[in-house]
C-alpha cells in the first residue's frame, strides 16, 4: 500500500484543488485554459495563483515525503519538445486538456468530455505502442 502513497495523495490534492476552485470562484480547472488565458494576458489574479499553486505542489511534496520525487526521462529534448507542442495543439483543439475534461468533465458526466477522454487515451495507448515498435 505504501507504494502507491504518494500517487494517491498527489490525486488527492488535483481533486481537491479541482474543487475549491469550482466551489470558491466558479471555474472549472482546465490547467490549458488557465495558462492559455494567462498567456494572452487576461492574468487575472485566481489563475496566477493556481499556476502558482501547481508548480508549489513540489514543496509539498517534499514536505511530506522528505525527499525528491525521482524522475526518469529517456526521451530526447527534441522529442520532447515536439512532444509537448502536439499536446498543447491537441488541448486547445479539444478545447481542453485532461484535468479539463478528465478531472472536471467526467465528475460532471459529460459526453463531450468521455469521447474527449477516451481519444486522449487511444491516442497515448497507440503512440506509446509504435515509439516502442511493439507492432
Amino acid at each position: 500500500m505504501t507504494q502507491y502513497l504518494q500517487s494517491l495523495t498527489g490525486g488527492a490534492l488535483i481533486g481537491l484543488s479541482a474543487i475549491l476552485l469550482l466551489a470558491l470562484n466558479g471555474r472549472i480547472a482546465g490547467i490549458s485554459g488557465i495558462v492559455g488565458r494567462l498567456v494572452q494576458g487576461h492574468s487575472r489574479l485566481i489563475n496566477a495563483a493556481f499556476v502558482v499553486g501547481l508548480m508549489a505542489g513540489l514543496l509539498v511534496y517534499v514536505g511530506l515525503f522528505r525527499t525528491w520525487p525521482t524522475l526518469t526521462i529517456t526521451a530526447s529534448l527534441p522529442l520532447i519538445g515536439v512532444a509537448g507542442l502536439l499536446v498543447g495543439f491537441g488541448a486547445r483543439m479539444g478545447s481542453g486538456c485532461t484535468s479539463g475534461h478528465g478531472v472536471m468533465g467526467l465528475a460532471r458526466l459529460s459526453l463531450r468530455s468521455l469521447a474527449a477522454v477516451m481519444t486522449f487515451l487511444a491516442t497515448g495507448i497507440i503512440t506509446v505502442t509504435l515509439m516502442r515498435g511493439s507492432l
